[in-house]
């Protein structure tokens, strides 16, 4: 088959809901992929900050293949081992008590408004259930989800939504404060927001935020769905901001490529949750948590210090161009606000020099696998660089 074919059998036969580039992929390994015509493609995507591994990575492809032939699923009915050694390695490495398996950073994130809520519920009773949440924050596209986003573009066509979500500006200490009343139960957060623009916060408003919650005992939740498992340079980017959430979801690159999301638990809530309070019929499955696995054995500190050398090259060669404005995030998710360019004619024009990247609004948005070597990292830059420059 074709390109062609493939994105003309695509359009015919799936629902419009992806405003796709112009190229099928038909294999990848490492940070490199190729189209059906075999034109070949760095990649600064990770398949939007899911491949943490890069494409087929021999130890993940090995560990899955080999889970995939002696126990596929089993069902949350039975304990079997590749789950059962995810959660510790997750527990140990992050200080955290107990994990729930999903299958998505949407479904982890509803399970930590559904835990927050009876939390507190238990404590507090009926009437303390409301979720203050970020403007320009993004959560997920479930009717839930998107209720705890706080973007208006996203608050269209699907009413009525899940009430009890309030948002505030992020940075803004005051604001978050004046919100917090009798009928608040949690804050949510992300600390880079990611499909906001890649937006980090404010160090001190994090903080003071972690404090707010604490003084008024409400669930302090951060969605670490992208910025998690090395993406900024650390296990979890709540190192980086010297906090210790209640609660952290996790999902995109802890799968390697495999769908899974996960939400971490402190004491302070882990047995709040019991049997048929909240389930889902393929987390923790075999395969995937096999792939899991290989992922965590790989965040140790020598990469998770390389992570922030490749991020360093990467803002040193960038930020020395005339047509860039800033370069904003952390470790190797970083945005790009360009001065006389649209992000995404530069996205495009790169896709047809040998070079996926992303967009975020109005900035070029670079996930590269966490594992690009410095040699592929810096020939793409180098397309990059000249497309920008032209």
């Amino acid at each position: 088959m074709t390109s062609k074919d493939i994105i003309n059998k695509t359009k015919k036969y799936v629902a419009n809901t992806y405003s796709r580039f112009n190229i099928a992929i038909e294999n990848g390994k490492g940070s490199l992929c190729y189209d059906f015509e075999g034109n070949e493609y760095i990649d600064f995507t990770s398949g939007i900050g899911v491949n943490s591994l890069g494409f087929c990575e021999q130890s993940w492809v090995d560990a899955v293949s080999f889970q995939s032939s002696i126990l596929n699923h089993t069902s949350n009915l039975y304990y079997s081992a590749p789950g059962a050694e995810l959660a510790e390695k997750l527990c140990t490495k992050t200080g955290y008590d107990k994990v729930f398996f999903a299958n998505s950073g949407a479904e982890a994130n509803e399970c930590a408004i559904k835990l927050a809520r009876k939390r507190s519920f238990l404590k507090y009773g009926e009437n303390r259930y409301k979720i203050i949440t970020l403007q320009n924050s993004f959560h997920g596209r479930t009717v839930t989800t998107l209720s705890a986003t706080g973007q208006d573009s996203f608050h269209k066509y699907f009413s009525p939504f899940t009430e009890g979500f309030e948002y505030v500006p992020a940075n803004d200490i005051r604001a978050l404060e004046k919100a917090i009343d009798k009928s608040v139960c949690a804050f949510m957060c992300e600390l880079i927001q990611g499909e906001g623009g890649v937006i980090p916060l404010d160090l001190d408003y994090v903080k003071k935020a972690e404090q707010l919650c604490r003084k008024n005992d409400l669930t302090f939740i951060v969605d670490e769905v992208q910025t998690g498992i090395g993406r900024t340079g650390a296990l979890l980017a709540s190192e980086q901001f010297g906090v210790f959430p209640d609660i952290t979801t996790i999902a995109k690159g802890l799968g390697g490529g495999l769908p899974i999301g996960a939400c971490l638990m402190k004491d302070t809530c882990s047995n709040v949750l019991e049997p048929k309070d909240h389930a889902t019929t393929f987390g923790m499955n075999p395969v995937v948590c096999a792939g899991a696995n290989v992922v965590m054995d790989a965040m140790t500190d020598e990469f998770l210090n390389e992570v922030k050398e490749k991020s360093k090259l990467i803002c040193k060669t960038l930020e020395s161009l005339d047509n860039i404005k800033s370069v904003d995030g952390l470790g190797l998710m970083l945005g790009l606000s360009l001065k006389n360019k649209k992000a995404i004619d530069v996205a495009c024009e790169c896709n047809d020099n040998g070079l996926l990247i992303l967009t975020a609004k109005e900035k070029l948005r670079l996930l590269p696998p966490l594992n690009i070597s410095f040699d592929k990292l810096k020939k793409g830059l180098d397309i990059l660089c000249e497309i920008i420059s032209e």
